[in-house]
This record gives structure tokens, C-alpha cells and sequence, in this order.
């Protein structure tokens, strides 16, 4: 006879029924090998469910409670949205930086399953192993600098629209990658790069060692083998020129990935330029925040680390012992100054919207200047990042600036107020690098007038103002509301028609009021609206509803009550007596607020339906 092989299933159901048939849970558990808690389990799930109730089922945990919670997971889906070219490495190192309150950082595993499960990243194989490169950097700054060109720059004529393409002299030191060069240039000739090579070397000092590839503005060591003016120059300065292999890319690494970055967070998105010093001031913008605010994976992937941290100039003291030498035939760059690092303080404006010079003596008050806005959308000044995003990519922002407070402003219009983070030194460096004297504050509230905002209420129903969470109304959840600021009021009402919605207590003071988004002049008051609210009720087993606060009595099982804005009047049935209730004055129309009943307004569940009437009468 054929062996015939039984499932779980079909175990387990034999189990139930010999149990069910009279025997005993021990003896079963002990012909089928489990424990009796197993049979027990089987029995109440058959019982329950049938058969189906007999099939294995899932050992996952109900929940984990080391898993990242929801709030993680929005954030960093968010950061990704945002920032495309960022992966989990990067978004960590921005966490650590800027942490969230209350919020561990996950680690960059945890990062990367995120985005993996929230469909933001495709896991592709890499083509070539991390451990086949062989790393390589120098033990401190200035020691070697990698410098190459990079296309890319398209430029536009205004007035016929011809595009053509201008180059970039970069440069970056090995040991910290700060960008040392970024130079844009119309034709990338030899001259050319030697200029934008002699003003680095005026700014940050003479390094030990060049390493570039075997360009013509370089080298001519495929040419004729003669000296070309850049060799002259690192000759004369005491300065080692390596060069590569021919194509091998992979030894200049650290400025091709320079290039890379440039490519992605800036060129890649940006309109034609309409000029060269266009192009330089926005490239300008961005080897600021990628020298001071961007984290540098290389240098540290577990902690945030900027180039800046780790670069370091030569001291002036020394170039002074030892200037740098410049050929006769080449104009000398202009010297810049002692402390490189702060230079990002600011590279901005030449000259005031109102053409007044850069050089025009600082008051010791507040100052003016002006920044384009990168193609990430997020600017630096003195240290500290502005997020304007990138669709504003390209647009000039008008900053206003004093040790309390910082405007931001595009076009005139006040789009952004801070807390300031400067002190008089950095009003100093900043007027000194072009900044003017500032005129009047963009936003000139006094305290106690009125303002308003804009803002989405969030599906709690729920908004966020100068970081305090109010209530708006569940009702309102996904729309876009206005709010009027008063001294001691919030008055939430329609952007179209300004009918006023919901009103709250005002919890800010005049600080927090001027440093709101988007804070405008107010308009003329909001108003509730005037029409009729209908409300129904059912009544109660002793004939009476309540509106508004107001017990009243009830001929009809589910009376209809028409309220007016001002002074709510339920429409009762002719026959029986009318109450009305007192005004109820502010919004929401449709909720009153009356003072409570009396023992003789309490209607008396004791009394029949008939004497009902009589008692109330009696009252009145």
C-alpha cells in the first residue's frame, strides 16, 4: 500500500476531531508531538474560523518598536523630494547639521530603506568594486592642489540669442577639497588660466605641489616640450607640477567629482547665462555654500564636515617673507584678503541699487546687499543657510540686515524674515566686502497693527504659526485660509471672499509677529456671513431640544431651526410657545454660547407631555 503524506492542514484537523470525539487534549498532544498548548490553539481557531483557521500563519511582530517612526520616515522622503541628487549618506550628514528637535538621525542603513520602501532610489549594482580604487590624499592643506577646465556654461546674447559655451578654471586642494579656483572664461587660453591661477595663489598662498592633466594651457609635454607660462610660474614660486597618465581621469578624482557637483547642483538646471559675470556671480554663490554649508562625504561620511573645517591658508606673514612672482607679461592679480576662510562671509555686489560705491564708509548700522539664488535654492551668508528653493533659482534677493533681525526680499516684495545670527564684526565684513548702508526695515509694523498671512491648514486640521500649532477646524483640513493678526486675536477667513471662519486666541507677541512668512499689511477686517444657519435636532422623551446652550420645548420629533448670524431664533410650530435666545455675538455663527439654565428653566422629566405645556407657561 502507498504511503500517503498528510499536510499540516490535514494533521492538525485529525488532531481537532479526535479531540472533539472524547480524547483527551494530553493523549493527542502526545501521538502528534506537539504540547497541549499547540492543540488548545488549534481547537479555538477551528472552532472559530473552520478549517481555514488551521493553516499557519505569519510570525511577523504586530509592531517594532526600534523602527523608524512616521515622522522620520516624512521627513527624509521630503529632504529626497526636495533634493533629488541626494542619497541617505547626505541626507544624514544634513540631519546631523541641522538636527530636528526631538528626532534621533537614523543611520544611513536605515536612510537608505526609506527611501528603497517610499520608491525614491533604485538599487543598481556598482559597476566597478568601492575596494578595486586606491585611495590616496595628502596629510594637510596646501600641500596639493588638482586643477582642471570644465565646460558647460552656456552663455546667451541678449540681443540675437546665439548661445555658445564659456569655460570654468577650477581648482580644489586634496587634503580638505575647498575650492581654491572657479573662474569662468569666455576662451579657456593659456594666458587666461595662468590670470585666474595667479589670483589664487594671491589668495590663499603658494602650495607645494599642482597635479594637472596634459592640457595645452598646462603643459607641453606632447607639444614641442617646451615651457609653457603655467610651468614658468610654478617654476619661479618653488611649486612641483605633476601631471597624469594620459586618460586617466581617475588620478585628478577629487576635482572631477568637484565638476560633477558643479554639473548637477548648479549647470545642469540653470537658463543660459546672459553674461560672464553672470555666470561668475552665480558660480561665485555656490563654491561659497559648497566650501562652508555642504558637507563633504569624503571627509568624514558619519559626521558633517565642510571643507572649510579643514582648509587653512598660509599664514600672510609668510607671504610676505615670500611674494608670489608674476612674469612681466602677465597683470598681476589684485591681492585679496588675509583670511580666505571669512571671504565667504561674502563675495556678493560691487556696488548699492542706488549706485552709491562699494566703498562708501560703513555707518555701524544695518546694511543692504544682494545674492543670486543658486540653482539648489539654498543660499549662505556668513555661515548661516537661506532655503528659497529652487524654483527661484536665478533671481536676485535684496538683503536687509542688522544684528536682530534679517529681510529677505525679491523684486521689492518682503519674502522672508529671520532671527539674526550677526554680530557687529560680521556687519563690518560684509559692509567692507560691498555691502551699503541700509535704509528703512522692508516691513515697518508697528506693534499692535494689524497683519495677515497665508497658510495651509493640515489634515489634523491644524496650523503652524511662528512655531506654535493652533487649531484651525477639522472642516477646513487641505485649504488654504488667510489669518488676520491681531494684538489679541487670530480672525481665519476665505482668501476670495474674506468671510470670516473661525477666530482664536492670539499667542504671539510682536517679536515673532515681524519674523512671520509672507506677513503683509492687513486688508479691511473679515466679516461672518450674513445668511441663515439650518440646524436639526431630535427631541429629547420629555419634548425639549437644546440650541445654542437653550432648552426649549418641541411639538415635532425632529424640528428644523433657522439661525441667523446676529440673533439665532429656532422656528417652533405655531402652537407652541416661542424662546428666544440671547445674541450671540462673533463667529462661528452656527455655535452660541448662553448662560446655563436655572432650576426653573430645566425642564421636569417628571411631568407628563400635557403639563409640560402648563409648567412652562407658568413660568413665563
Amino acid at each position: 500500500m502507498a504511503l500517503v503524506v498528510l499536510s499540516k492542514v490535514e494533521q492538525r484537523l485529525d488532531a481537532v476531531r479526535a479531540v472533539l470525539a472524547g480524547a483527551s487534549v494530553t493523549e493527542v498532544a502526545a501521538v502528534v508531538g506537539v504540547s497541549r498548548v499547540s492543540v488548545h490553539a488549534w481547537l479555538s481557531r477551528y472552532l472559530a474560523e473552520g478549517v481555514a483557521g488551521l493553516a499557519d500563519r505569519s510570525h511577523r511582530p504586530r509592531s517594532c518598536p526600534h523602527q523608524a517612526g512616521e515622522s522620520v520616515t516624512v521627513l527624509v522622503a521630503e529632504l529626497r523630494r526636495q533634493h533629488p541628487r541626494w542619497g541617505a549618506k547626505r541626507i544624514r550628514l544634513e540631519l546631523l547639521k541641522n538636527p530636528p528637535d526631538g528626532m534621533t538621525v537614523p543611520s544611513t542603513s536605515t536612510l537608505n530603506r526609506i527611501l528603497v520602501r517610499q520608491g525614491l532610489v533604485v538599487q543598481r549594482k556598482r559597476k566597478r568594486p568601492r575596494e578595486s580604487f586606491t585611495r590616496w590624499q595628502r596629510p594637510g592643506p596646501m600641500q596639493l592642489w588638482q586643477l582642471d577646465i570644465v565646460g558647460g556654461v552656456m552663455l546667451v546674447d541678449p540681443v540675437t540669442g546665439a548661445v555658445r559655451e564659456a569655460k570654468v578654471v577650477t581648482g580644489v586642494d586634496d587634503h580638505s577639497r575647498f575650492c581654491v579656483i572657479a573662474t569662468v572664461l569666455e576662451r579657456a587660453t593659456g594666458r587666461a588660466v595662468c590670470l585666474a591661477f595667479a589670483a589664487a595663489l594671491a589668495k590663499f598662498g603658494v602650495p607645494e605641489e599642482v597635479l594637472t592633466d596634459n592640457g595645452k594651457q598646462f603643459t607641453d609635454r606632447f607639444g614641442k616640450g617646451g615651457e609653457v607660462l603655467f610651468d614658468k610660474i610654478c617654476r619661479y614660486n618653488g611649486i612641483t607640477h605633476l601631471l597624469t597618465q594620459p586618460a586617466s581621469p581617475t588620478t585628478t578624482g577629487k576635482i572631477e567629482r568637484f565638476h560633477l557637483t558643479l554639473r548637477r547642483e548648479l549647470l545642469d538646471d540653470h537658463d543660459p547665462f546672459t553674461s560672464v559675470e553672470a555666470a561668475q556671480a552665480a558660480i561665485d554663490e555656490f563654491v561659497a555654500q559648497y566650501n562652508r554649508d555642504r558637507p563633504h562625504q569624503a571627509l568624514d561620511p558619519k559626521r558633517p564636515v565642510t571643507p572649510a573645517d579643514r582648509f587653512t591658508a598660509v599664514p600672510p606673514a609668510q607671504r610676505e617673507v615670500l611674494p608670489v612672482w608674476l612674469p612681466p607679461t602677465l597683470t598681476a592679480a589684485p591681492a585679496v584678503s588675509a583670511d580666505p576662510v571669512s571671504d565667504s562671509l561674502d563675495d556678493g555686489a560691487d556696488s548699492s541699487a542706488d549706485g552709491s560705491p562699494a566703498g562708501s564708509p560703513w555707518a555701524g548700522g544695518p546694511v543692504e546687499f544682494d545674492r543670486i539664488v543658486p540653482a539648489s535654492g539654498n543660499m549662505a551668508v556668513a555661515g548661516r543657510q537661506f532655503w528659497l528653493g529652487p524654483i527661484r533659482s536665478g533671481q536676485t534677493v535684496r538683503f536687509w540686515a542688522s544684528v536682530e533681525v534679517i529681510h529677505l526680499m525679491i523684486g521689492g516684495v518682503r519674502i522672508k524674515s529671520v532671527r539674526s545670527h550677526l554680530t557687529t564684526a560680521d556687519l563690518a565684513v560684509l559692509a567692507a566686502a560691498g555691502a551699503v548702508n541700509a535704509g528703512p526695515p522692508p516691513l515697518p509694523v508697528e506693534d499692535g497693527e494689524a497683519v495677515e498671512i497665508e497658510r495651509t491648514v493640515s489634515r489634523g486640521g491644524t496650523i503652524a504659526i511662528g512655531g506654535t500649532v493652533l487649531l484651525a477646524a477639522e472642516i477646513l483640513a487641505g485649504r488654504r485660509i488667510g489669518i488676520r493678526i491681531e494684538p489679541g486675536t487670530l480672525m481665519m477667513f476665505d482668501l476670495d471672499s474674506r468671510e470670516l471662519l473661525r477666530v482664536r486666541p492670539n499667542p504671539l507677541n510682536y517679536a515673532k509677529i515681524i519674523r512671520l512668512r509672507g506677513v503683509r499689511p492687513a486688508g479691511p477686517p473679515p466679516r461672518p456671513s450674513i445668511e441663515p444657519v439650518r440646524a436639526q435636532r431630535r427631541a429629547s422623551n420629555s419634548g425639549v431640544i437644546m440650541i445654542c446652550g437653550q432648552k426649549s420645548p418641541s411639538a415635532e420629533s425632529t424640528p428644523t431651526a433657522l439661525s441667523p448670524s446676529t440673533s439665532p431664533r429656532p422656528r417652533w410650530p405655531s402652537s407652541w410657545p416661542t424662546a428666544t435666545p440671547a445674541s450671540c455675538h462673533g463667529p462661528p455663527p452656527s455655535r452660541c454660547v448662553t448662560s446655563k439654565p436655572t432650576g426653573h428653566d430645566r425642564p421636569n422629566p417628571k411631568l407628563s407631555r400635557p403639563d409640560v405645556k402648563d409648567h412652562l407657561a407658568q413660568i413665563r
